[in-house]
This record gives C-alpha cells, structure tokens and sequence, in this order.
C-alpha cells in the first residue's frame, strides 16, 4: 500500500486543469458551508434559485481569481510558503470582488448580486482553509510516506539565518528521516530559548544533550566560525562517531563554491584551511590596474587560481601560457563561462624555450610576470634530474632575463618549502631558481623587482597528497603513508594565492616572502581524519599502510633555513626571510654551466653541478647520497692546499669535470687524487 501511494503521489499525474477543478469543488463546499452558519442551519429557507444563482457569481469569481493568479499551478507535494501565499492572494482578490460586487448592486441595481456580508467572509475563511488544508494534507502524507523507520537525530551550530536554512533544507529532505534534536550558539541571548521547537543551548550545555539525544550529526551552519573551533568541533565528533556536515555560506555560493544551498558532507579541506585572509584590496587593485600580466604554469593549481584571483581585478590583459594544452583548454573554457570573452591570449608553450618566449615577450610586452611553471613532484624529478634542470631552472632563467631586456616592472617567481635545506632534486632546482632571482635583484640597473614567494603544500593541488588519498579511500584502501612521523604544512589554492598577489603588490625587489603556514599536519593523523570523514573505520574499513620514505623525501618540511630570520609586514600572515646575497655574475656562470652540462653529462654529474651551487643539498634516501660523501671526502683533503680559490679549483676539476660524461670517471679521478693526496 505504501509503495503504491508513493508511486501515485511521487509522479505528477494530475494536470494542472484537474487541481483547478477540485479548488472550485472545495470553493462550492465553503460557499455551502458559509450559508448553512449564516442562516443558523435554516437553508430552506432561502430559494433555491437565488441560492443558485448567488452560488455561480461566487464561483465564478473565485475562479477567474484562480486563474489570474495561478494558484493551481503548483506541484502539491512540495507545497511551501510561496505556494500559501499565493492562494491568499487569490481569495482576498476573490473576496475584494465580491464585496465591489455587492456594493455595486445596493447602489445602482448592477446584477442581481444580494448576497450578506458574513456569507461572503465566511466563505473566504472557509475556502483558504480548504484548499490550503488540502495541499497540506497531500504534502505531509507524501513526507510520511518517504520517512525511514527510525529519525536520524541532528544538532545544528548556529542559531541564526544559516541555522534556520539547515532545518528547513534538513526537514524536506525526503530521502532521509531527519529530527533536528537541538541548536548550539555562542551568543549567550540565545542560550535557553527555542528554535523551530528545538532548544539552543551552549556548546558545552549542547554537545551534554546531543549525547544524551543520541544524535548522530552534527551540521555546522554558522558564517563566521574560527578553523581552530571546526578542528575541535570535529575531534569531537569523530571521537564519538558523529557525522559532520557544513551549510556553505552566501559568501561561498557567490563565489561559486557551491551550486546551490544544501548541506554537504564535510572536507579535510575545512578543518585544514584558516581563516579567511584579510588582503589590501586597494593596493593589489592599483598594482594591477590596466596592466598586461603573463602568468606562466597557467593551467596547473597554482597557475589557475592566480588567474581566477586576477580576474576580481581592473587588469588589462592575461597572457597565460601552459604546455598541458587540455588543460589550457579548460581553463579557457571556465572563463569564457563565467566572465565572457575577454581580452586574454592562452598559448601552448614550453618557457625552456628561449626563441619561443622572446618572440611571446615581443608580441605581448608584459608588466608583470607570474612564473608558476615548474615540475613538482619530487620522486618524478628525482629520478629525471635533467627535466628539473631544464624546465625548473632554464625554464625560469629565459623569463627573468626577458623581463629585465623587456623592463617587466615586477616578476613573481612561486618558489617552495623544499628549496630550503634541500634533499631533492625538485627542492635544490627551486632553490636553483631562487638564488638567480636573488642574484638579478642585487643589480642596481635592472628595472625590474624581482620577488620570490614561498610556501609549503597546497591542499588539493594536483598529484597532492589529500585527492591522491581520496582515490585510495574510495577503492577501499589501503591509504599509503610513506612514515608514521612524517609531517607537512598545508594551505589551501585560494589562501596560497591570495597571499602570492599581495606579497607581487607590496614587493619592492630582492624579497623572499614567507607565508605563515601555520602549524605542521602529521600526515597519519591527516589519513585517520579523512577515513573517518567518509564515514568509515580505521583498520576495520581501511588500513593504513606505511611504505617509508620515498627518494628524496624529507621527514620535516622547512620554510626558512636555520641560518635565516625573518622581518613582518603590514600582512600578518606574511614575512620577509632574510637569506644571504648572491653575486650575479658568479651564479649566473654556475648555472650557464648546468645548463650546457645537460646534454653532455649524465645524471650524476648534472646533480653533482647541482651540489656545487647548492652547497646546503644533501641528498636523503637517494642514489645521490654517495655524491655527498665524496664531497664531504675530496674536501677534507683539499683543505691542506693553498689558498681557498686553488682548493675551489682542485675540488672542481676532481668532482665536476667539465669535459668528461661519465660519472665513473669522475670518481675514478677523485679517487686518484684522494691516493696522491694521502701520499
């Protein structure tokens, strides 16, 4: 029986012809009903004529208001204010006419319309309350029929306009039988006073009750909760087993976050993240206003999102370049969408490329420049050390030397955590790149400011560690961690870039710019939080599975080296590190070199020449680690000749040959002079 009416009720069977024909059915019983009342139950009393004829002008008018203002029209089940207001509408529009009828009539004998004041007004009460019960009626038996057996209990955080939209979206949720046990508020006015039928409590005074409630969610739906309060909001709940969901604010909807107003399981991304960044909006206005800005790595996280923060803003021109051409496209296609066509130019390119990027250079005349292309991943890179070097270092080497030929007023260079203190090739080609940045920044004729930003993992990145753990939750696991104690500090795309735009506007040149990444994330920690947010177990749904370090893998992250300190800024959130000064001409010849090395040296002696710029790079978990110990060797011996120039020479020809290929000759030759020295 009940999956027969919830097939009847489920479908819209009934035309909207129909729903008009019951309203005038139920507006003939009010009118009837109004009559009998009047009259004190004598109806006979009145003709049957007049009281048809009455009962046609009333019904007439009752329906010409039906339809003009469509009230028929709903669909009946999903009944909501919107639809009772309408109907109200309309018999007051009835009830109006009716009255200028009869006004009509008494006065210049229109009609033959006499009918008595309380008929008319009885019947108005008479037919809202019927056709509105009706709809009511149908609604709720619908609602009855979709419930489970047993309500699942839900608490909601935040008594206001967000809290009241959770309930409603909670309460029509037909798929699931909610019962919303109880709100929780921080405003003390709130505190003891009820909601919808439901109490607000204190957060202590509410978190008691939904234990003892036996609730099993818990909905975050307040606009302006601190992270650290969602981070022990949700220890509390995965502690006792609670689901916990999260009403997206106005802000995010405007945003395009979400795609509309529902309540949604909630993210690691929302516990990790921070709160929202105060930017100097005027200031990243101006920088920016009518400029022409080239932002290269276009189409990866990084890259994209600086596009999309760029678009808030009065720019000129975009000039994004990208070798992923899909993804290019894509990116291409998301602002046609959601800005129209604009004055952009998307080009598939390799910034390696020097011919190609001078002529880009020519053609476009950039302002500012954005280089977020590089290889990232440090396993990939440690195993192709020549790609790193190439795109990393070449690729970044061609545009800073185009925006100084060019005068680039300001060129942006998007650096990471693991150039500090480097154990990988991907760290030590960052670090590569920042110490040429630094170099050109010290010459007092370039026009251009040259500023480096820094700052460890991005949440969500492409290849990061919170989707690639998704994916494995999602196949039932296992989840891999490569060590129980291996931590990384995390930001969120937008937060990351936000801070990328103002650390280019307020730049003067020759900056590292430290963003405050707030405290280190255990990574075991991170995969139990993300297991149990998908409603699953830790070792009884999915195992966790530690598969040790990988080449190139630091336990810790650093953003600033041991022999740095930093300066603040205006932005809390951003710092000045401190770091050494380069010669210019000096790095620029060791990294002349590196290059030209590419394609007459193997592996070993390109991370060898990388060593030698680089002198902080020890290699960890890497085939690379034996290049550490024969330097740590050739310079002990070293030390006993001349003066440092000769040493530096010594160690040069011993360790990194310029005209030789083969690594084993180059130990082969280390060794030798190791045998001649200790002779």
């Amino acid at each position: 029986m009940r999956t027969k009416l919830l097939s009847l009720l489920g479908r819209r069977i009934l035309s909207p012809w129909w729903i008009f024909l019951i309203d005038i059915l139920l507006t003939s019983i009010a009118f009837l009903l109004a009559y009998v009342l009047r009259l004190n139950y004598h109806l006979p009393e009145v003709s049957a004529s007049v009281l048809i004829e009455l009962g046609v002008w009333s019904i007439a008018t009752y329906s010409f208001c039906f339809l003009i203002t469509k009230s028929y029209r709903g669909v009946i089940r999903h009944t909501d204010l919107g639809e009772l207001s309408r109907l109200l509408y309309s018999n007051l529009m009835a009830i109006s006419l009716l009255f200028v009828l009869d006004y009509l009539n008494s006065e210049y004998g229109f009609g033959r319309i006499d009918m008595p004041d309380m008929v008319i007004v009885l019947q108005f009460v008479f037919t809202f309350f019927f056709l509105a019960g009706f709809r009511m009626l149908v609604r709720d038996v619908y609602s009855f029929l979709l419930r489970v057996e047993k309500p699942k209990h839900v608490m909601i955080y935040g008594a206001g306009e967000l809290g009241l939209t959770a309930y409603d979206i909670l309460s029509k949720n037909h798929n699931e039988n909610y019962k919303i046990v109880g709100f929780i508020d921080d405003d003390r006015s709130k505190w003891s006073t009820q909601l919808r039928e439901a109490p607000v409590d204190s957060y202590s005074k509410g978190l008691a009750f939904g234990l003892k409630k036996g609730v099993k969610i818990l909905v975050l739906a307040i606009s302006k909760l601190k992270k650290e309060k969602i981070r022990e909001i949700t220890d509390f709940c995965l502690e006792n087993n609670w689901e916990i969901k999260i009403l997206p604010t106005v802000d995010d909807m405007l945003q395009g976050k979400v795609a509309e107003k529902s309540v949604r399981d909630i993210k690691i991304e929302d516990i990790l993240g921070r709160d929202p960044i105060q930017l100097n909006l005027d200031l990243i206005s101006e920088t920016f206003r009518g400029k022409i800005v080239m932002v290269s790595g276009a189409a990866g996280s990084i890259g994209s999102e600086i596009v999309r923060q760029l678009l808030r803003f009065p720019i000129g021109k975009l000039v994004l370049l990208d070798q992923a051409e899909s993804a290019l496209y894509d990116l291409q296609q998301e602002i046609k969408s959601k800005h129209g066509v604009l004055d952009n130019e998307l080009i598939v390119t390799d910034i390696s490329n020097p011919a190609r990027m001078r002529t880009l250079f020519e053609n476009h005349r950039p302002h500012i420049v954005f280089n977020a292309a590089a290889y990232k991943h440090v396993p990939l890179m440690e195993e192709n050390p020549y790609e790193a070097v190439r795109v990393n270092v070449g690729g970044t080497r061609n545009l800073a030397d185009l925006s100084v030929e060019f005068g680039v007023e300001k060129f942006v260079m998007i650096s990471t955590d693991k150039a500090v203190n480097p154990t990988n090739v991907m760290g030590a080609s960052k670090r590569i790149c920042e110490i040429y940045i630094q170099s050109l920044a010290q010459i007092a004729s370039n026009k251009t400011s040259f500023i480096t930003t820094r700052f460890g993992n991005v949440l969500g990145s492409n290849g990061s560690v919170v989707p690639l753990f998704k994916k494995q939750i999602e196949q039932g696991g296992p989840v891999k961690v490569t060590h129980p104690d291996i931590t990384r500090y995390f930001m969120t795309i937008p937060e990351a870039c936000q801070l990328v735009l103002e650390a280019g506007a307020m730049g003067k040149g020759g900056e590292i710019f430290v963003f405050d990444m707030g405290e280190s994330v255990k990574i075991a920690d991170l995969a139990k939080k993300m297991i149990h947010l998908a409603g699953l177990k830790v070792d009884e749904d999915i195992k966790i599975e530690y598969t040790g370090l990988r080449p190139g893998e630091k336990l810790y992250e650093e953003l600033l080296a041991t022999s740095e300190n930093t300066l603040p800024t205006y932005n809390e959130k951003i710092l000045i590190g401190k770091v050494r000064s380069y010669n210019y001409d000096e790095v620029n010849f060791s990294i002349s070199l590196l290059l030209e090395s590419l394609d007459c040296e193997d592996e070993m002696m390109i991370v060898a020449r990388m060593k030698e710029l680089v002198p902080e790079f020890l290699s960890e978990n890497s085939k690379y680690e034996s290049l550490d110990n024969l330097r740590e060797e050739v310079e002990l011996h070293l030390i006993k000749f001349g003066n440092k120039a000769r040493r530096k020479e010594l160690f040069t020809m011993s360790v990194l040959p310029r005209d030789i290929n083969k690594t084993k000759m180059t130990f082969n030759k280390a060794k030798k002079l190791k045998s001649k020295l200790k002779n």
